[in-house]
């Protein structure tokens, strides 16, 4: 058993990443095929969000969710067909609850784009649990942390937990067919790959105020409330690594960050250029 098994914070893009690997597919491949074998995968996905409590995955079975429209049929013809958790999913109700949250199973709900998309290059065979956990649909950037400290002992149950969201996410300039200006997503990939391993949480904390081009890179918060998430979840020491993904449609930052277990002392942050 893992004490501390490592955190993976992971940009999902858009659905299309699901066929279209870019720099992040093989990088998530990579570390999937490194990282030691979970007994289950806790994943918490921007595309899951519920009012009013947090809303846990009991399936057994938990179907793939094609939760989008106008893309290619192929994507529709998408499988992923990882075991539930059922026992595992009422653990983490427990958990929750115990911690303040509000929450409860959900038999029916399955794994949705946010979840399976990075899930294909993580654990390709799908023969590994998945619980998904939803997000709050009022949380804010310091119950985001807390939501991630309530999961945290998971690390403990050999569970890999895994916050999915995307660095950059402006779905104007998404769908804008104009030409896209990559220097700020750039800048906002810099600082925020140097403040996570500068471990400056209460920058990060209000990333609005401190990050270049926030507003621009997050005109709304909730595909980056995943990274609190898994800062929360990594602890107060951790070192992180960074998974370079690159730009997708020259908005999206691909990049990923994965954090492990670190002594107090002032450390260097790993970049993954590979």
């Amino acid at each position: 058993m893992h004490t501390s098994f490592p955190v993976l914070f992971v940009s999902h893009g858009a659905p299309l990443f699901a066929i279209e690997p870019g720099q992040a597919g093989p990088r998530l491949a990579a570390l999937g095929r490194e990282l030691p074998r979970p007994d289950a995968i806790v994943i918490v996905s921007a595309h899951w969000m519920t009012r009013g409590e947090v809303c846990v995955t009991s399936s057994a079975a938990p179907p793939t969710l094609h939760d989008f429209g106008g893309f290619p049929e192929a994507l529709y013809r998408l499988q992923y067909p990882a075991p539930g958790a059922p026992a595992l999913a009422a653990q983490i109700v427990e958990k929750l609850q115990g911690a303040g949250w509000a929450s409860r199973l959900d038999a029916r709900r399955g794994l949705d784009h946010g979840a399976w998309v990075p899930l294909l290059y993580l654990a390709p065979d799908a023969d590994i649990p998945v619980v998904q956990v939803s997000m709050p649909a009022d949380l804010d950037t310091r119950q985001a942390l807390a939501l991630g400290q309530a999961l945290k002992p998971l690390r403990a149950m050999n569970v890999l937990i895994v916050a999915s969201g995307n660095l950059t996410h402006n779905l104007y300039e998404f769908r804008s067919a104009s030409s896209h200006d990559a220097d700020y997503i750039e800048a906002f990939a810099a600082w925020t790959a140097e403040t996570l391993q500068a471990r400056s949480t209460a920058l990060l904390l209000d990333y609005k105020q401190h990050a270049p081009s926030a507003e621009r890179a997050h005109p709304t918060d909730e595909h980056f409330l995943p990274l609190l998430i898994a800062l929360g979840a990594a602890g107060e020491h951790y070192d992180t690594r960074v998974l370079e993904g690159g730009v997708s449609y020259g908005v999206l930052s691909m990049d990923s960050y994965l954090f492990s277990s670190a002594s107090p002392q002032p450390h260097q942050g790993v970049i993954d250029h590979a």
